[in-house]
């Protein structure tokens, strides 16, 4: 099997804070995705009711397209509902709103991020205290998701963002921890630069764990555009056997469809080998190619 390649997605009513290049109708973004050359998109929402499940189904049949993914960010930045919060309520409804965010992945055969809802460490409360809140309420969640078939996800997020599970070697004792089969590390090459010593070693130690990967560059736009050397990540995914999913979680700028095709051609063509082909890639990499043409002539005049 090969990786396919995905781009997070919102509704228009996201935070401006939310990393998705399109905030629009999940059907319009399904649309635009499709034309690009994407394989799926990675909804990013607030609550399960913003999706129109039938509809959405219909766009994906006519497309071909997969949602991978339901992530979850938003539960923590607009509604500040966290697994590790010190109130027990709080925690419960943070439950409740991933236990729905499940079964609406279940309708689509996704994974759920749990991302940023894990929460932080608060001031006054030890790590081991939050470290437990949070292990109690991916175990309720898992307790939903694992008879559906569905993956929960643990994203490493880097310390100027949250002050829990950091690298990736953090999120792999959790994973451990958890001890549930369909709990599962999902590295982010952005938090990774920040974060992790060695892309490779990080990756290379959570080889059986590994169950999504997230891609931006070093500035958070498309690959390509900042300094991070993509080529070892994927050379460590390749000798892994990582045949999952690759989703672009970026800036929409300096325009969202320059980042969406920036992103999608980037790793459709520099990886090819490792990518499933999408019809119309071959015109990807002679799009690509003349790009770097283009930019070496004006370098060397």
């Amino acid at each position: 099997m090969a990786m396919k390649i995905g781009l997070v997605v919102s509704t228009a009513d996201a935070l401006p804070s939310a990393y998705a290049v399109y905030h629009d109708d999940p059907c319009r973004c399904i649309d635009r995705c499709a034309g690009l050359g994407y394989d799926g998109v990675e909804l990013a929402l607030r609550d399960a009711s913003q999706v129109d499940v039938p509809r959405i189904k219909h766009r994906l049949a006519a497309t071909g397209l997969e949602v991978p993914c339901i992530s979850t960010g938003q539960v923590f930045a607009a509604d500040h509902l966290y697994f590790t919060h010190p109130e027990a309520e709080v925690r419960d409804q943070a439950v409740r709103r991933i236990v729905d965010m499940i079964r609406l992945a279940a309708e689509f055969g996704a994974k759920v991020n749990t991302g940023r809802v894990r929460g932080v460490i608060h001031d006054g409360e030890s790590p081991k205290t939050a470290r437990q809140h949070y292990i109690d309420c991916i175990q309720r969640c898992a307790d939903i998701a694992e008879p559906l078939g569905v993956e929960l996800i643990v994203e490493p997020v880097n310390r100027y963002e949250v002050n829990f599970i950091n690298n990736c070697a953090e999120g792999l004792d959790i994973v451990h921890e958890t001890g549930r089969r369909c709990v599962k590390l999902m590295p982010d090459a952005f938090h990774m630069n920040i974060e992790d010593a060695s892309f490779r070693d990080a990756i290379v130690a959570a080889h059986d764990a590994i169950g999504y990967f997230h891609v931006a560059d070093s500035n958070r736009l498309a690959p390509g555009w900042g300094h991070i050397q993509f080529d070892e990540i994927f050379d460590a995914l390749r000798d892994i056997g990582y045949d999952g999913w690759v989703t672009a979680e970026i800036l929409p700028e300096p325009d969202p469809d320059s980042a969406a095709r920036q992103a999608v051609e980037f790793l459709r063509t520099r990886f090819a080998a490792q990518f499933a082909p999408k019809p119309g890639s071959e015109r990807l990499a002679v799009i690509s190619t003349e790009s770097e043409l283009a930019l070496d002539s004006r370098t060397r005049s």
